[in-house]
């Protein structure tokens, strides 16, 4: 199984107009991602890349049936493309955008509290890589060919550290189910949490690989959770370890500003939850298939 999209899911470009949505939208209509149309204002009724194109997303959702949507919006607009697509009643917003003002993510935050939570859309990113389930759909900007499907989760706030992760695990011939990049930004659609307790009813998730950075308190808060919720094995990892305080390291949520924010700090919260901590980049594979090799169900197979 996976967690969040599949090769059924329905999808919806909005800016798929665009030089990048153009780029990325034919990527994911060839790794099998049933992409079903696109959004852009003043082009309805016209068509792309062999789908239909709409001008609003109320209209996309109506002909097309998506329940999901990835914006390649410019920052200026995206809050607004996005809370578009809360209101059409899609259940999946992925938004790629990178430089959304923080202010703006705010609002579209509050806007999401005001729908009950059973009709609440998930919302990954902004900033981010996306979401991949390997061998069924692809929602975002990552290289699918280094992906291999299998049975560990990936959530990752770093979108090139959760590339490194998967090219690691397939050389080792390790396979995800479901790889999420939640985005670095300090205001985002959606936390650790949020995809640690998806991975934790997957019946088909054996192991997650967490990767966090500085900056924030979501690393620590996800490994309590872990520590009193998941029957899983958890591997983590914190960019940063030699980061000053004080100074933003490639973007706003990459910040040290206050006691739990640093590399070290959260690696040993990590420890404490009882989470495999990943030395650095390089030993990803190699600890994901230590924890793997040495589950209770995997030694009684062997």
């Amino acid at each position: 199984m996976s967690i969040l999209i599949d090769e059924t899911t329905p999808v919806v470009v909005q800016g798929m107009t665009g030089d990048k949505g153009t780029f990325h939208a034919k990527e994911m209509i060839a790794y099998g991602t049933n992409v079903v149309g696109g959004v852009t204002p003043g082009k309805g009724g016209g068509s792309h890349l062999d789908r239909p194109l709409f001008n609003t997303m109320k209209e996309a959702v109506k002909a097309t049936g998506a329940t999901t949507t990835i914006t390649f919006v410019a920052p200026a607009f995206c809050a607004d493309a996005i809370m578009e697509a809360a209101d059409a009643g899609v259940r999946l917003i992925c938004s790629i955008t990178d430089g959304i003002p923080a202010q703006d993510m705010m609002r579209v935050k509050r806007y999401m509290m005001r729908y009950p939570k059973d009709r609440r859309p998930m919302m990954v990113g902004p900033n981010c890589a996306g979401i991949i389930s390997p061998a069924k759909a692809m929602l975002g900007i990552m290289p699918g060919h280094i992906y291999l499907q299998g049975k560990v989760g990936v959530i990752s706030r770093s979108g090139t550290l959760g590339y490194e992760a998967a090219s690691q695990m397939k050389a080792k011939d390790i396979g995800i189910t479901t790889s999420v990049g939640i985005g670095g930004d300090p205001i985002n659609g959606s936390s650790f949490l949020d995809h640690l307790a998806l991975f934790e009813e997957d019946p088909e998730t054996e192991a997650v690989l967490m990767i966090g950075e500085i900056g924030g308190p979501q690393e620590a808060e996800a490994s309590a959770w872990i520590k009193d919720n998941m029957s899983k094995p958890v591997i983590g990892f914190v960019a940063g370890l030699t980061a000053p305080k004080g100074r933003r390291m490639g973007h706003a949520g990459a910040i040290i500003s206050a006691a739990g924010d640093s590399a070290a700090e959260k690696a040993e919260i990590m420890r404490a939850c009882g989470l495999t901590v990943a030395p650095n980049p390089s030993e990803f594979g190699s600890t994901v298939a230590g924890v793997l090799a040495s589950r209770p169900e995997r030694r009684a197979s062997v």
